[in-house]
């Protein structure tokens, strides 16, 4: 059955006026009431009904660029890199394309509802980075957006994320696993067996493959995992979880963090506890974002070449690049080694 503008009205419990004036955005409403017209929008998948209907197979010259956290380099980078290669000799109109950043906020229902809304516009392309939620229910619900924007005729595009199989997504998808693994061979290369570990979100993909390859490499030198603190991707949750491990593991001499901007709260935690960075503990990251190589000590980290990936996100996008054997492609991380590790104190 066609879900019609009633309809969503109904389920958000508002006038159809009102949902019009939110979908077109040529008026005012609350925010409550815009958020619940487009949760609305998104529990019935509501596209396009009336006339507009007989351009549901037709595109726009919409890009859709979903970031999780425009603020934070790893996505702005990306986004950046994309709209950079928006256009061009592939492109209609001149080749101008119009590309539209979809800040999520790291919120399931919101990057749910920006599919659905660039569904809706009959996006050319959309490109989603940064790594997925892992809940199944939201990955069955992804998978049924994304199969429904590739049949209305837009292209897809994950750029740090894991494949979407069924979905005819095309996925550029980081050796995370590796780089995590590369960053504790390093250290424990360095003689160091006592190393705490920052992660991310507990639920997000990168955290968990960052972390296997951590685990990994511990197991296979037949070192004992130490403690684990996980939050969010922040200066904040670096520190507050540093000053944890401290407590939990005060003889640790090496700490390896989710990324770089992690690893910068925890550089801060280890200083205001009296220790030196790299003579009493070492600090590792994870990205290699534009700072690392200018704090005092250098940060080691994993570089992944953000620009590079989101650049080719947006030349496959816009179909001037084609498309990797079997939709998938791995990009591998590279270890930078700098002055915050060193071999562990005697």
């Amino acid at each position: 059955m066609t879900v019609t503008l009633a309809d969503v009205a109904a389920r958000a419990q508002v006038s159809p006026a009102t949902v019009s004036r939110v979908l077109n955005g040529n008026y005012p409403v609350a925010a409550a009431t815009r958020e619940r017209v487009l949760r609305a929008v998104d529990d019935l998948d509501y596209v396009l009904n009336g006339p507009a209907s007989a351009l549901a197979a037709a595109t726009s010259d919409l890009v859709g660029i979903l970031v999780n956290d425009i603020a934070d380099p790893f996505f702005g980078i990306m986004a950046g890199a994309v709209q950079s290669e928006i256009g061009g000799p592939g492109g209609r109109a001149g080749g101008e394309r119009l590309a539209v950043v979809c800040n999520t906020g790291g919120s399931s229902e919101r990057e749910l509802t920006y599919l659905t809304l660039l569904q809706r516009q009959r996006a050319a392309a959309v490109v989603i980075t940064g790594g997925a939620v892992e809940n199944p229910v939201h990955a069955e619900a992804m998978a049924g957006k994304l199969r429904r924007l590739g049949e209305a005729g837009t292209r897809i595009v994950l750029c740090g994320r894991p494949p979407v199989p069924d979905t005819g997504a095309i996925a550029l998808a980081f050796d995370n696993r590796g780089g995590g693994r590369r960053l504790t061979e390093h250290l424990i290369g360095l003689g160091h067996r006592r190393i705490g570990y920052v992660a991310g979100p507990e639920e997000r993909t990168t955290t968990r493959h960052r972390l296997e390859g951590h685990r990994d490499a511990l197991k296979e030198a037949g070192v004992d995992e130490c403690a684990t603190v996980h939050g969010p991707y922040d200066r904040r949750s670096g520190y507050e979880a540093t000053r944890e491990l401290l407590r939990r593991e005060p003889d640790l001499t090496a700490i390896v963090t989710a990324n770089d901007t992690v690893a910068l709260g925890a550089c801060a935690a280890l200083r205001e506890a009296g220790l030196r960075i790299p003579e009493d503990v070492s600090v590792a990251g994870f990205d290699d974002l534009p700072f690392s190589v200018d704090v005092v000590p250098a940060l080691t980290t994993v570089r992944l070449p953000l620009h590079e990936a989101g650049a080719r996100a947006g030349r496959i996008a816009m179909g001037r690049e084609p498309e990797p054997p079997g939709k998938m492609s791995v990009i591998a991380g590279e270890l930078m080694v700098r002055g915050s590790t060193a071999p562990p104190r005697k």
